[in-house]
């Protein structure tokens, strides 16, 4: 007669999480009565097996929407090292609220061997029905954390709709107090001197140099530009009102500047703003002058029609002026300034942030300023896009021969030909004041 063969031992993981800190504190809570009804369950399958591991794998405090979960991370170290064979929790949430997330899990799971139980929702992922049942639990967990999400989100609309406020960025002017905007004196004089100074100018540009010989700066100890001007004069707070995805309520807080100055400052803004917009492309310099070519090596230059009052722009190549063809073909078009200047910032912007010129910017700032953060490089060149839109028309002149050496145009579009001799002192500009001084 043969002698039966021990059962083999399965080393059972015990895995505990309770969103909230609330009741932790307490000498019996959440996460003891979780390890409880587990190691109740362990027990009762001890004939096959089980047997429940003495490490905890516990998460107090943290939601089941993310991994990021020391417990969490250790059980998954420990099954990396074999170390565990079966994991129970409570219920499936504990582990995870995520249907991807979840996945991620399983798959671990299943590179490992490792079996995942639930004790009041028993099943076994090894299965197929296993898997079924962990798949519609799941869509139904992720379910209620969406709708709970829903329920969050109609709660802030309906407290902006009352005038509440909601938290962000607190507005120039204001503080914060009780989770209320409360006037800041001194910071609302400067807001209400902003709105009243430019009714008198009525150019937000002026404006913007004024303040900077001023020394004014805003809430964050930035200087002022003319992109932070029009944002200041658009924000409806300052009328003591609460917007929530564009509609505005009454709000809770006092106003800083009454209707009268907010129509006056407004009409400024609207009133003929097509012929201030012809006039302010009139007085642009060419951005590209000197810098664009065709790829036969023939010179754009720019040039502009008038229509009424209306001023359109164009680069032209000389062989169209001299009525020359091309060497390949009919004479060039002429191409919209516009549209092709628009391009070219486009590109730098995607050049300056590539890996290879991110580098290169780096080290060029680095040879001459070593006391540079490469950080703080990196940071200036992700923000060349916004800083560009508040230079005045000269300065993006000046940044745009320092950065390019050549636009060259062809059939299927255009290419720029970086000068990276002119990253130092480009990011020297895109700095921080205080850093680049």
């Amino acid at each position: 007669m043969s002698e039966l063969s021990p059962c083999r031992r399965l080393r059972c993981a015990i895995y505990t999480r309770k969103s909230s800190e609330e009741g932790l504190e307490q000498e019996f809570n959440s996460l003891d009565a979780q390890r409880e009804a587990c190691e109740a369950y362990i027990a009762s399958q001890r004939a096959e097996g089980w047997i429940a591991m003495r490490e905890a794998y516990d998460d107090g405090g943290f939601s089941g929407g993310t991994l990021e979960r020391p417990g969490l991370k250790n059980l998954l170290e420990d099954i990396e090292a074999g170390l565990v064979d079966i994991i129970v929790v409570y219920k499936i949430d504990r582990l995870s609220r995520s249907l991807m997330d979840f996945a991620k899990l399983v798959e671990v799971f299943d590179r490992h061997q490792v079996t995942f139980v639930s004790v009041t929702q028993s099943f076994n992922t090894t299965t197929s029905m296993g898997r079924l049942t962990l798949n519609v639990l799941l869509s139904f967990a992720q379910f209620e954390r969406e709708v709970t999400g829903e329920r969050i989100r109609d709660k802030i609309a309906a407290s902006r709709a009352k005038g509440m406020w909601m938290g962000g960025f607190v507005p120039w002017g204001y503080d914060v107090i009780d989770r209320k905007l409360v006037i800041n004196p001194s910071e609302a004089a400067n807001v209400r001197h902003l709105f009243e100074r430019f009714v008198e100018i009525e150019s937000a540009t002026k404006l913007a140099r004024e303040v900077v010989r001023q020394g004014i700066v805003n809430k964050r100890g930035r200087a002022i530009d003319k992109g932070f001007l029009y944002k200041l004069f658009r924000n409806r707070v300052y009328l003591g009102e609460a917007v929530h995805k564009g509609t505005s309520y009454p709000g809770e807080h006092e106003a800083i500047i009454d209707q009268s100055l907010w129509g006056k400052v407004h009409s400024i803004l609207e009133v003929n703003y097509r012929q201030r917009a012809v006039k302010t492309r009139a007085q642009t310099p060419c951005l590209l002058k000197g810098l664009i070519f065709t790829e036969t090596g023939i010179a754009m230059t720019p040039t502009h029609t008038r229509k009424g009052d209306r001023l359109y722009r164009y680069y032209i190549s000389m062989d169209a002026i001299h009525n020359r063809a091309g060497e390949d073909g009919p004479l060039p078009r002429r191409l919209n300034a516009g549209m092709v200047e628009g391009v070219v910032i486009q590109e730098l912007r995607r050049l300056l942030t590539s890996p290879a010129i991110t580098a290169q910017a780096i080290k060029a700032v680095r040879q001459s300023r070593p006391d540079i953060d490469e950080i703080d490089v990196i940071s200036a060149l992700t923000g060349f896009e916004s800083l560009w839109e508040t230079l005045f028309p000269a300065e993006q002149a000046r940044m745009a021969k320092l950065l390019i050496r050549r636009v060259t145009v062809n059939d299927n579009g255009l290419a720029v030909d970086l000068r990276t001799d002119g990253l130092g002192p480009i990011v020297y500009d895109m700095l921080a004041p205080s850093k680049a001084a």
